[in-house]
């Protein structure tokens, strides 16, 4: 996986600026990746045999961040430990490496989990999990996701100068977020002429088309965009002053949902949240463009596309040809 690294971020700011040191990286990683068909985090795509995490945490590291918290399901703990986390710990020494689980009856208030659910209630569930532990500046990734390196790098720096209830979310363009073999949603951004975040829309079913178009063929009807949308894909610099709203439009999203008998299909997407408190001025988003390509694992035959996708990368000399062995 990946050799220690060194980090070279300087620590200095002015005495007037707000300015964090400790930086934490929380990897949402409890999916187990229904259409793909199985733990698809632990599948090697780089060329020394990495998976897509361990590109994440290098970038990770490398842009300053001192700490790894995992939100995984119980049931996945000990492979996972073998597999990964204790493998980060040793490469990096300094780094400290948590476990929290998203657990379907972890619920914020006094109200029972209905009988019929069977699984967690989506990402916004899963980041609220992290709630008692977090208190210093933090991001928020996918661990099936590859998001490049610069957007470590814009998040740390906007992470350690940030006031209160002023976040960040690194965005991407629509056409560079396809999967080729398959449809895919995604969070399209409106934004204010300052750069802030407006709306973020969910689209289902998302895909390029034969004709070149990419549509989206979900239950708003069939809609086009032009591939230049910038798009969100849960990678989020937050503060620990988050959690109170989290917590709040948590309880009623699962109020409104048991009062409508929709509980079992239902999901409480971070997106969502933020939504809300952006619509009600609770909070302000600032949308972080990167040119660096995205890459991620949907399909089985999303695979080869994100090993290829990667060598370019190594041979563009972003990383690298063995994570394992060479530091920076």
């Amino acid at each position: 996986m990946i050799a220690s690294l060194q980090n070279s971020t300087s620590q200095t700011s002015s005495p007037s600026a707000p300015f964090h040191t400790d930086l934490s990286l929380v990897v949402l990683a409890a999916g187990m990746g229904s259409r793909y068909g199985g733990l698809k985090q632990l599948d090697p795509v780089g060329p020394s045999g990495e998976i897509l995490l361990d590109y994440s945490v290098y970038d990770a590291v490398r842009a300053g961040f001192s700490e790894i918290v995992f939100i995984i399901r119980r049931e996945m703990e000990e492979s996972f430990r073998k597999t990964i986390g204790d493998h980060y710990a040793l490469a990096f020494p300094d780094l400290k490496v948590k476990y929290i689980f998203q657990e379907l009856r972890d619920l914020p208030f006094s109200v029972k989990a209905p009988e019929g659910r069977t699984k967690p209630w989506g990402t916004g569930h899963a980041l609220l999990a992290a709630r008692h532990l977090l208190r210093s500046p933090f991001a928020v990734i996918n661990a099936d996701d590859y998001y490049g390196s610069s957007g470590y790098d814009l998040l740390a720096a906007f992470l350690r100068k940030t006031q209160p209830s002023h976040y960040g979310m690194v965005s991407y363009q629509l056409k560079n977020s396809l999967s080729a073999f398959g449809a895919v949603s995604r969070g399209v951004i409106e934004n204010t002429a300052g750069g802030f975040l407006k709306k973020i829309t969910e689209h289902t079913k998302l895909q390029r088309e034969e004709n070149g178009m990419i549509a989206s063929r979900g239950e708003e009807g069939v809609l086009f965009f032009t591939g230049e949308e910038l798009v969100s894909l849960n990678f989020w610099a937050l503060l620990p002053d988050f959690f109170p709203l989290l917590e709040r439009l948590f309880e009623e999203f699962l109020t409104d949902a048991f009062e409508k008998h929709r509980e079992d299909s239902l999901e409480f997407y971070l997106p969502y949240a933020l939504n809300r408190c952006v619509a009600e001025g609770e909070i302000s988003v600032s949308i972080i463009p990167t040119e660096d390509p995205w890459f991620g694992l949907t399909y089985p035959s999303d695979l080869l596309q994100v090993k290829t996708g990667l060598q370019s990368r190594i041979d563009e000399g972003h990383y690298p040809a063995s994570l394992l062995k060479k530091s920076i």
